[in-house]
């Protein structure tokens, strides 16, 4: 028994001088160090592959000292045997320092083990790091698949945007010129009808054209006498000079607007007032129209009053009262027909 006793004291003090306390204090300074560059990688996810190769190399550097003590402690293993045959001539009073020796190789041992645990722990702790990189790493990538993705809807739509946009530039260039067209021939009717009633711009008549449209304006010194709806000679010719330029399209739009002053008016029929006078003004020239001008179609034309209220200038003087009472004729193009053609 002293004997194994003996040998197992020669075996410690063998090792502890082959593993020296030195030099696991630099095992340890080492797995520190590693311990240090482990906590850095959490830093940035750019970082990471780098700090992770160097953790690698320097796991690998451990595991090669790992080695390099194995191979020293069969190094040491061989002495042992050696000396275990020079032991067998030892004498007993070694065994009090051979147990003293089996503490301390004990107590490195236990150092080692939990070194070796912690560089378990850590390896581990980088082995789900590296997974949680390439799990980003995929997630990535579907992000950038998911742009790709998008990035092609938002071209085909923004293609789509481009074609409508040059539909509409062509539509636009067509609408503008079709106004265009019917803007001269707008300006063909206004001379037309002023051509056709030169002989009355003396007499209280006026043409012009306004907000897309023809006026034609007649006071009621050329068309009826006071408080009648009656028309006149003068007026009746004006009419049908009228009503043969206007029979020449029958797609125009007529509107004819019996206007009077301010003055009073008192009838003992069915025209009690303004308002009835002005409108039966109007009917008067709608029915002179349409007698005179057979191709005006009649679903185009319509007659309103405005009695006093929508007077050109003030009822201050018997010259503006005489301008307000009037009749108008608004000539409009077949702003319909155009909005169909463009739809279409």
């Amino acid at each position: 028994m002293k004997r194994a006793i003996i040998l197992c004291g020669i075996a410690a003090f063998v090792l502890s001088s082959c593993v020296s306390l030195s030099e696991m204090e630099a095992l340890q300074a080492k797995y520190d160090q590693t311990s240090k560059l482990f906590n850095q990688t959490q830093s940035e996810l750019v970082e990471m592959r780098a700090e992770n190769n160097d953790l690698r190399r320097q796991n690998q550097e451990l595991t090669n000292d790992m080695s390099e003590v194995a191979l020293t402690k069969a190094a040491c293993q061989s002495k042992v045997d050696s000396l275990t045959r020079r032991i067998e001539q030892m004498h007993q009073h070694y065994d009090t320092t051979m147990e003293n020796y089996v503490q301390e190789v004990a107590g490195k041992s236990r150092d080692l083990t939990r070194a070796q645990n912690l560089l378990t722990a850590r390896t581990k702790e980088l082995n789900d790091k590296e997974r949680e990189l390439q799990a980003k790493e995929t997630e990535l990538s579907e992000q950038q698949e998911a742009f790709k993705l998008q990035r092609s809807e938002y071209q085909a739509k923004e293609a789509t945007l481009l074609a409508k946009q040059k539909q509409l530039e062509q539509q636009e260039a067509a609408t503008k010129a079709k106004l265009d067209a019917k803007e001269r021939e707008l300006e063909a009717v206004r001379n037309s009808v002023t051509k056709a009633l030169v002989g009355f711009s003396d007499k209280g008549l006026n043409v012009e054209t306004r907000d897309g449209k023809v006026y034609v304006s007649l006071e009621n010194k050329l068309l009826f006498p006071s408080a009648s709806w009656t028309v006149s000679k003068d007026g009746v010719a004006a009419i049908k000079q009228l009503a043969q330029v206007l029979e020449q399209d029958s797609t125009l739009n007529i509107m004819v607007e019996g206007h009077t002053d301010n003055d009073a008016y008192r009838g003992s029929t069915a025209v009690k007032d303004n308002w009835d006078l002005s409108v039966m003004r109007a009917t008067a020239i709608v029915k002179l129209l349409l007698q005179h001008g057979k191709g005006i179609n009649p679903s185009r034309i319509e007659a309103c009053g405005h009695g006093e209220f929508s007077p050109k200038v003030a009822n201050d003087s018997p010259e503006h009262k005489a301008m307000n009472r009037r009749t108008e004729i608004i000539i409009t193009p077949n702003i319909e027909a155009l909005l169909e053609e463009v739809k279409g």
